[in-house]
């Protein structure tokens, strides 16, 4: 007794027929005319691919590699269109389900689609007796603009074999299908002009539509000999020389010059490392460049030199000269003064620093002196100082 099957619902064919070996998938529609339909199957793996393109079933492959699913070609048989005979004692193991879709030849370009197609239905049958085991029928309300469509499945589920309808619609047609399970139905094709035109199914046998043509699948050409070589006599040619400009060399910019991190800082050496130069200018002595910490240098640059002690009273007898040098240099503050030093108008000076003072000044004079004696006589000159 048949099954009937809605959209989705599946029955166990083992149970149905126990000890079934072999079925037949019958597959049928009602179409106007001009339509051009074409059952395929296609065997497929755990994964849900075909096992290879050889495995996919259909109007150019009549057979799979091992026999077990075959195409019976076109014409109506037993109230069906199409049908495929799968031996499911021969069926491989690796194998999981045989899919079966139908597609409409050229339906996109044709303008045919399944909305227009009425009666299609999938049913299985037993080989050994044609009993019907399962059936679906596909419901045309909800079909539209579909141009593939699977109808159904046989799919192996521990020791049985059990069929499902699907209805799964596909507007891309077989080549979306095929795409869906891993087998590529697409050449492409050249236009008269030269240029490559659009991709489009494989076409279908010339020996007329819905025809089908015994013959396996075209293989690849053979590859075109290799030409002969050139005779030993012949005239070797020397090959041009590829000219290279040369490039030139990479020049690298010697480094900067770095300080030593080790020199500290010239007014203390507490504070770290000295890594600013200014120049100094100290009270006595020529200027000259030194290294200060940061707070050091910020002090000396921005204290404008000469820096004079305040005028000192003048005494009797006494020129200006021999009041005292003036004190010249930069204040330096935040440092602590030595004890018994003399503050004056904000400098520090010690009176050891202006007894030297003074007695550098003597020598210096004597030595100037010394060197302007051209052996004249001397000149005693006297100085008069008024009260």
């Amino acid at each position: 007794m048949s099954v009937p099957l809605t959209k989705g619902g599946n029955v166990s064919l083992s149970k149905q027929a126990p000890g079934l070996t072999a079925v037949t998938v019958g597959l049928g529609w009602r179409a106007d005319a001009g339509y051009e339909l074409d059952a395929s199957a296609l065997l497929c793996d755990a994964s849900g691919k075909v096992l290879s393109d050889r495995h996919f079933v259909f109007f150019n492959n009549l057979s799979s590699p091992d026999g077990s699913v075959r195409h019976s070609g076109g014409g109506p048989a037993g109230g069906d269109d199409q049908r495929i005979d799968v031996d499911l004692t021969r069926v491989p193991a690796e194998v999981t389900k045989v899919v079966f879709p139908v597609s409409l030849y050229e339906g996109a370009a044709r303008g045919h689609a399944f909305g227009q197609v009425r009666g299609a239905h999938i049913r299985v049958l037993d080989q050994e007796g044609g009993a019907e085991l399962a059936r679906y029928d596909l419901a045309a309300d909800g079909l539209s603009g579909e141009t593939a469509l699977v109808f159904g499945e046989l799919y192996r589920h521990g020791a049985e074999w059990k069929f499902r309808a699907v209805g799964q619609g596909y507007a891309s047609g077989l080549a979306g299908i095929a795409a869906d399970y891993g087998v590529d139905v697409l050449r492409e094709t050249t236009d008269p002009e030269g240029s490559p035109a659009a991709s489009g199914p494989v076409p279908r046998p010339a020996s007329g539509a819905g025809a089908y043509d015994p013959a396996p699948m075209p293989t690849t050409p053979p590859p075109l000999p290799a030409p002969p070589a050139p005779p030993a006599s012949a005239v070797p040619v020397t090959p041009t020389p590829t000219l290279v400009s040369p490039q030139p060399p990479t020049v690298t910019a010697p480094p900067h010059p770095t300080r030593s991190p080790a020199m500290t800082c010239f007014f203390d050496p507490g504070h770290g490392p000295g890594t600013m130069s200014v120049n100094w200018y100290p009270q006595w002595g020529v200027p000259r460049p030194v290294q200060a910490c940061a707070e050091c240098a910020q002090r000396v640059q921005t204290t404008a030199p000469p820096f004079y002690t305040p005028p000192q009273p003048m005494s009797p007898g006494y020129s200006q000269a021999q009041q005292g040098y003036p004190q010249q240099g930069y204040p330096q503050q935040g440092y602590p003064a030595p004890q018994g030093d003399q503050q004056q108008g904000g400098r520090r000076f010690g009176t050891g620093a202006l007894i030297g003072a003074g007695a550098a000044g003597l020598v210096g004079g004597a030595l100037l002196n010394e060197a302007f004696d051209d052996d004249e006589p001397d000149v005693v000159i006297n100085n008069y100082y008024e009260e």
